[in-house]
């Protein structure tokens, strides 16, 4: 069965220690619980994605390792296809070691591993499913050039295409910025990719017209317990789409959960109307900061409120 919603990304194994704040530098501080978690930019889209009941491939590359053959368990438990997922002996699974505070604030340290062996010949046995989706998925956690392939072997097969600029590049090729539909981007990372400081609504309006004057087609802004900004060419005047409050447990992953939703509504709904995929994505996304967490955190369909289908 051909998949509908393709992410092309990374896989990460999160060591999470939960404590009641963040150490600073030099600082040793006591935690009260640890876990090992499945994360990862793409892996963690890809599932979002396919508990919302799409069907989903995802291509990546992990590690010959204990943690490499539990992620691709992991993936088939969720009903993931798993056969572009690549096992590598020349680097380890990616990990991310991540401390999350009282406040669900985290800091984070990627290590890659696999993620970066990710190449252009898995794209091309994976060329099929890539021009056969009706969305293809990619961030920055993998080779930046590897992502932009796979952005350019969907459009060229009219496939739409949803780029999270996630970890930003200040040097970013503006390549990627005419290959994206759909161009997604936190505070932070609009920050990297512009040189402006976002600190409220309209410094995101400033950062979404630069982003869409670098030849995206539609921006979205996404502002945590903010909710998003989005812009378009065709809508060029800033939007706000608030978030419902909540509150927040772990926001760790939270920007993924939105991703995957918002791949989920493009793929099945889309003659809905983008704000209305931004408020639902929104929804879902704004769930999973309410428990402890990636994957772990995230909403299956059945869990959620019927008018979001």
């Amino acid at each position: 069965m051909a998949a509908e919603v393709v992410v092309v990304g990374s896989c990460m194994t999160d060591l999470v220690s939960l404590t009641t704040q963040l150490p600073r530098a030099g600082e040793t501080i006591l935690g009260h619980k640890f876990f090992i978690g499945f994360g990862g930019k793409g892996a963690n889209q890809c599932v979002q994605s396919a508990r919302l009941g799409a069907k989903t491939s995802l291509i990546c590359k992990v590690g010959k390792d204990s943690f490499g053959n539990d992620y691709v368990e992991n993936l088939k438990k969720n009903g993931i296809s798993t056969a572009f997922i690549g096992q590598t002996t020349d680097a380890a699974t990616g990990t991310a070691s991540v401390i999350v505070n009282s406040e669900g604030q985290n800091v984070i340290v990627i290590v890659p591993g696999a993620n970066l062996l990710l190449n252009f010949e898995d794209l091309k046995r994976a060329s099929d499913v890539i021009c056969k989706a009706r969305v293809v998925v990619c961030q920055l956690e993998i080779t930046p050039a590897v992502s932009l392939e796979a952005l350019k072997m969907a459009r060229a097969s009219g496939v739409k295409t949803l780029f999270n600029a996630a970890p930003a590049l200040a040097d970013l090729d503006p390549q990627f910025y005419t290959h994206s539909d759909i161009f997604c981007c936190n505070e932070t990372e609009a920050e990297i990719l512009t040189g402006i400081p976002v600190g409220n609504l309209e410094d995101a309006e400033k950062v979404g017209c630069m982003l869409l004057e670098r030849g995206c087609k539609l921006v979205i802004v996404t502002l945590g317990a903010e909710g998003c900004m989005m812009i378009s060419v065709e809508e060029p005047i800033p939007k706000h789409v608030p978030a419902g409050k909540v509150r927040a447990v772990d926001t760790t992953g939270a920007g993924d959960s939105f991703v995957g939703a918002l791949a989920f509504y493009l793929a099945y709904y889309p003659k809905l109307p983008m704000e209305e995929m931004i408020r639902k994505s929104n929804c879902i996304a704004s769930v999973s900061v309410q428990a402890s967490g990636t994957q772990s955190s995230y909403p299956y369909r059945k869990d959620l409120p019927q008018d979001l289908f």
